[in-house]
This record gives structure tokens, C-alpha cells and sequence, in this order.
């Protein structure tokens, strides 16, 4: 492995050690043979359920070996974290275990059910503050609490120790399998979790390919070695939430740009179609984060025939509040669902017109907003249809034209699009 000059690269011990120091309060998750993914990929596809770690994420790795690490000193000052999501639940779970006082900065905006959780891990070690609107008005909170009372700021990626506590999953995958692996395929948000394992396996199985997958709305680590450079992106889309970050860790970017085989984007709605399976046909609960993976295999599905993967499912706590746009996106990127301006005549029978003449006997309208303007010979309706099929829409909107009742397919105009999704 070429390692530049003044770059940090995981040392295999440091790894080894990691593991050690975590063994007692991570597990060490199943390493499972996907009958369903393995027959529909003629492949052997091995999930890593990291969802089944007690935090329901595999941060309480990196967490806890970080925190552990810290002298008497800094362990009496306490520590600071930022964060909405699984970060906080592994700090705070540390924190209770270390007997270390913790303050966890989230947005004012964190779901309540999010924020209790974090609570029940820490229970009086942990003080929760709401800060700001969004994650960075969090930390620049955390970072001033830090600088102030000079306490330890305990980063979600970019710090050596949370590294090396992430990589033990690597060491786990290598002990579990009695084969060699071909293809690891992982979610990249900050890229602590890639660089680790990565480096694991670049050292103890140089042959497998590790692949990266990101958010195809949030490709930090993707368009930053396509400049090779850390490049924080303007604008994400941030649905993804558990992997969607403007700049990656510049460790983990450095280490990424060597070890990684492939990087690839997916889009949001065939995570949450993803998602809707595994929670339909495998019983299996993840968050859109943990789903990346499992997501990319069917962008690659003709170099992994045959082939022996393990997908890491990094975690599951899902929001159930989010099940309807989950579904929603889902039906957008099938193209099952789209949304129209329909512009019906002002006369009595118009709207049985349309739903006989023109719907199709599988066609289901979902969404219908009218407000009858008595002024004019035509009303414009916004209407939702889900079709049975995709190759349904071109004959709809053909009848639709035909009758004259077509106004505007609002699917490829984001600026109107987003005022229904």
C-alpha cells in the first residue's frame, strides 16, 4: 500500500488493539448469507448487520475506543459531541459505561423520539442541548463549549481513534467468513467506517474490492477524488441523513483515495425501495443509511455474478414517522407515481369523464387538489396517479392530450415538484 509522506494510515495493531478495547461492549454482529439477495444476484451476498449493534448502529465502535483512550485529565473535564443521529447514541452510551460526563449538542429541529433515545443511553452522564437549526449551528456551539471549558471534542469520523474503532468491522468480516470475499460494498458519509475497513482489508485480503457507496445527492467523497482534493460540497440533499455530509474527513479522504476499488452514487428513491423490501420480504428494519449498500448491488450486478459479497448494513434507527415519504420516493424512482395539471371543463360530469375515459383500470389517483373558478370555461386540478406499471404513462397522458384534459406533468420540474413531495 503506497502511503504518502505525513498521511495517517491505521496501523494493523493499533486495529487489533481496538478491537480488545471494545469487545465488551460491542458485539460482534452475524455475518449473514442472504438466500433472496444471493438467488437474485446468482451471487453469495453476506449482510453485516451492524443494525443489531444495542445502538442499532455500528458508532458505538469508534465512540467508545475514542473515548476510552482519553487520559484522567481530559476524562475529568468530560467531553463534547455534535450530533442528531447515531454518533450521539454511541458517545452517549460510552459516556454512562466510561463514568464520563457528556454534553451532546443537536439541532433544535431533532425529532423528539431521537433525542429521548440519546437520553435513555446516557441517562446522567449526558446533558442534551438544542442548538440552532441545523447540524453546523450544533457543533459551532460544541466547538465554542470545547474551546471555552476545554473539554474534548469527540469527532464522528475524522479523528484516528474513532478510525481504528471503526476498522474492527473489517477484522470481524476476515474471522467470520471461511472464504475469501470478493466484493465488500460500504456507506460512505464522513468515510471513518471506509477508511478503517478498507485498510483492513488492503492488508489482510489485498484481493477484495472495496466499493463505497454515497448518496447520489450527497457524493462528498466522490467528487472530492475526482478532484484529489477535499472538496465540501455547496448544497446536499440531506433525506439520507446518516451519510449525507458536505466535506468528508480529510484522514478519511486521504486513506479513501488509495484503498477504495470503486465509489458509486445512488439515487434516494432506490434506497427507499430498498428499504421497503428488506422491511417486506426479510423482516429486516434499517435506516436509509444502512440500505446504501444493499442499494448498490444492482449498479454492479453483472461483476458480482458468482461472485462471494458482503454488503455492511450500518444501521436501523429509522424513523417510522418517515414511512409515507419513504414510499413516496420509492414510487417516483420505479415511476410508478407522477403528478399532473389537469385542466378540466366547468361542466357537470367532467371529473367521471376523466376517471373513466382516460384512467386506466389499474391507474389510482392519490392526490387531488381543485378549486372551481366560476369565472372560467376551465379549472386546473393538481392530480397524483399511481400506476400499476411504468410503461403505463406515455398511453395516460396520450388519452389525456386527446380528451384535452392535459395541463403540465409536474415530475421533472423541482422548483413546483417539491411543494407535493
Amino acid at each position: 500500500m503506497n502511503k504518502e509522506k505525513n498521511t495517517y494510515f491505521p496501523e494493523i495493531e493499533d486495529i487489533k488493539r481496538a478491537a480488545e478495547n471494545i469487545k465488551k461492549v460491542s458485539e460482534v454482529t452475524p455475518l449473514g448469507y442472504s438466500l433472496r439477495y444471493s438467488k437474485q444476484f446468482q451471487s453469495n451476498i453476506f449482510f453485516k448487520r451492524e443494525d443489531l449493534q444495542q445502538v442499532r448502529s455500528y458508532k458505538i465502535r469508534g465512540a467508545y475506543n475514542k473515548i476510552s483512550s482519553l487520559n484522567t485529565s481530559q476524562s475529568s473535564c468530560g467531553v463534547v459531541c455534535a450530533s442528531a443521529g447515531n454518533h450521539a447514541q454511541g458517545v452517549a452510551l460510552s459516556c454512562k459505561l466510561l463514568e464520563i460526563k457528556g454534553t451532546i449538542y443537536m439541532p433544535a429541529p431533532t425529532p423528539n423520539q431521537k433525542v429521548e433515545q440519546v437520553k435513555m443511553f446516557g441517562e446522567d452522564y449526558i446533558d442534551i442541548k438544542l442548538e440552532g437549526d441545523t447540524f453546523d449551528d450544533a457543533y459551532h456551539a460544541a466547538m465554542i463549549e470545547c474551546s471555552e471549558l476545554g473539554k474534548t471534542f469527540i469527532h464522528p469520523f475524522n479523528d484516528e481513534k474513532v478510525i481504528e474503532g471503526q476498522a474492527t468491522i473489517g477484522l470481524e468480516i476476515i474471522q467470520q467468513s471461511d472464504i475469501p470475499i470478493d466484493y465488500v460494498f460500504i456507506a460512505i458519509g464522513g468515510g471513518g467506517l471506509a477508511a478503517g475497513l478498507s485498510t483492513v482489508f488492503k492488508i489482510l485480503s489485498p484481493n477484495t474490492k472495496i466499493i463505497g457507496v454515497e448518496p447520489e445527492g450527497a457524493p462528498s467523497m466522490k467528487t472530492s477524488i475526482q478532484n484529489n482534493k477535499n472538496t465540501t460540497l455547496t448544497t446536499i440533499e440531506k433525506f439520507i441523513d446518516g451519510a449525507a455530509v458536505k466535506r468528508v474527513g480529510d484522514l478519511n479522504f486521504e486513506i479513501c483515495k488509495q484503498n477504495l476499488d470503486g465509489i458509486i452514487t445512488v439515487p434516494e428513491g432506490k434506497v427507499c425501495e430498498t428499504i421497503l423490501e428488506l422491511y417486506n420480504k426479510d423482516a429486516i428494519v434499517v435506516e436509509p443509511a444502512g440500505a446504501l449498500s444493499i442499494s448498490a448491488l444492482d449498479f454492479y450486478k453483472d461483476e458480482i455474478k458468482g461472485k462471494h459479497v458482503v454488503c455492511v448494513v450500518s444501521g436501523s434507527n429509522n424513523d417510522i414517522t418517515r414511512t409515507p415519504e419513504i414510499k413516496e420516493r420509492a414510487l417516483l424512482y420505479a415511476n410508478l407515481k407522477h403528478y399532473f395539471i389537469i385542466n378540466f371543463p366547468q361542466r357537470a360530469g367532467a371529473l367521471k369523464e376523466f376517471v373513466v375515459d382516460i384512467l386506466g383500470e389499474n391507474d389510482d389517483i392519490t392526490y387531488f387538489q381543485y378549486a372551481k373558478k366560476t369565472n372560467r370555461e376551465n379549472g386546473s386540478a393538481v392530480v397524483g396517479v399511481q400506476l400499476k406499471s411504468a410503461s403505463d404513462l406515455k398511453p395516460l397522458i396520450d388519452k389525456m392530450k386527446h380528451h384535452k384534459f392535459f395541463g403540465d406533468y409536474l415530475n421533472d420540474k423541482p422548483d413546483l415538484f417539491q411543494f407535493l413531495v
